[in-house]
């Protein structure tokens, strides 16, 4: 009897561990994951596109034309008659220095000259008679050269009393400062009654011609020469204009509205900076660019008829340094590519080895992706075009609609 009461309860005992096993195998299969589904990526087609590529340097405008207005002699100021800031013709009379002594020398002059011309009459005629009696031997030919030269250096003087004559005129016109060419004035840096010298080192005013001005920036030699490779490789192409085109930033980040022309490059280096100056022209009818204001041109270098472009969001860098993209393959299974980047073209890069028409490239999720991992690639929507359909599905929905 005791027997058969130990089976019966080692077999309960067996049931339930059996159970309770059963019921642990049953708990960890329920626990195991659900098999792990590739990362949603979104990915972009890679297909060439016309680009015109523009460099943006910084400069300076410079009038077309300026003249620093100077005295030409000494003398008191005695009036100056012009509007500082106002348009001048050249040849307008803008000072007036105390012409008094300057015209005494050139009424001295003449009389000088009048003497000459008096004398000369005289010894003339004297000349004239020895040249017929010498020639009778009613005179000696040693009378006769003597008055051949005495004619000859009156002569002399005559001409030195028309020069004399000349410059006194010159001095009693420069007593009229007048502006050298048309433009706009500036201020003026002597008052009435000031003294003025000749050629002083300060000049009086200054005339700019603001119909037309240059603006002068700098293009290190470097991107130079990288412009010149690209145009020998093929990478680029010039648009077919005669002169390149210009556009301007002015500083407060506006645009000017007419486009000006690039005329030349230094031919000297400067050794300090490793920089080239280029000069372009801009029209300016209305007078809003100013000598001396800070502004940035934007110069067109060329165009490449088939430019593969990639967003910089979807470029980095390996331990290298070397630009790298994730693609999809085969299999759509990620696989890092290295490519070689020219220069950024707004919010991208233009590539000009490593990638080809067709690639696909990822540009969203690259955190969760691994090289020769499977993805799920989706159509690429860039923020800009995301934006407007997030406001549409945003916008309260029309009355009488629920």
């Amino acid at each position: 009897m005791q027997i058969c009461t130990k089976f019966k309860l080692i077999g309960t005992v067996g049931l339930i561990a059996g159970s309770l096993l059963a019921t642990g195998c049953e708990k960890k299969t329920a626990a195991a994951p659900p098999p792990s589904t590739p990362p949603e990526v979104g990915v972009m087609t890679i297909q060439p596109q016309r680009v015109a590529l523009t460099s943006e340097l910084s400069g300076r405008t410079a009038p077309q034309l300026i003249a620093e207005v100077r005295p030409q002699v000494n003398g008191i100021i005695q009036k100056r008659v012009f509007t500082e800031g106002s348009d001048v013709k050249a040849g307008q009379l803008l000072y007036l220095i105390d012409p008094a002594s300057y015209q005494a020398a050139y009424d001295s002059a003449r009389a000088a000259q009048s003497r000459a011309e008096a004398n000369l009459g005289a010894v003339r005629l004297k000349e004239g008679r020895y040249r017929d009696l010498v020639k009778i031997k009613a005179v000696s030919q040693q009378d006769y050269d003597d008055a051949h030269a005495m004619m000859q250096q009156v002569e002399a003087d005559l001409a030195s009393s028309k020069a004399a004559v000349e410059t006194a005129r010159i001095n009693l016109a420069y007593t009229r400062v007048v502006a050298p060419i048309s433009g706009r004035i500036g201020r003026s840096a002597v008052t009435d009654g000031a003294l003025v010298t000749a050629s002083q080192p300060a000049a009086l005013a200054t005339v700019q011609q603001l119909g037309s001005m240059y603006v002068d920036v700098t293009q290190t030699m470097a991107d130079l020469l990288k412009l010149k490779q690209n145009f020998a490789n093929g990478m680029l192409r010039k648009d077919g204009a005669a002169q390149a085109r210009v556009k301007l930033l002015l500083e407060d980040g506006s645009t000017y509205p007419l486009t000006g022309t690039l005329k030349f490059s230094e031919v000297t280096v400067d050794q300090s900076t490793g920089s080239v100056t280029l000069r372009a022209v801009f029209p300016n009818p209305k007078q809003a660019l100013l000598p001396g204001m800070f502004v940035r041109a934007v110069l067109e270098e060329g165009v490449n008829d088939a430019a593969i472009l990639v967003p910089q969001r979807g470029v980095s860098r390996n331990p290298k340094g070397e630009a790298v993209v994730m693609t999809v393959g085969p299999g759509d299974k990620a696989q890092p590519r290295v490519i070689r980047v020219v220069r950024t073209v707004g919010d991208n890069w233009l590539v000009a080895d490593g990638l080809k028409p067709g690639d696909r490239v990822i540009m969203d999720n690259l955190q969760k992706v691994r090289p020769d991992s499977p993805v799920k690639p989706v159509p690429f929507v860039s923020v800009a075009a995301a934006a407007p359909a997030a406001a549409a599905s945003a916008a309260p929905p029309a009355a009488g609609k629920k």
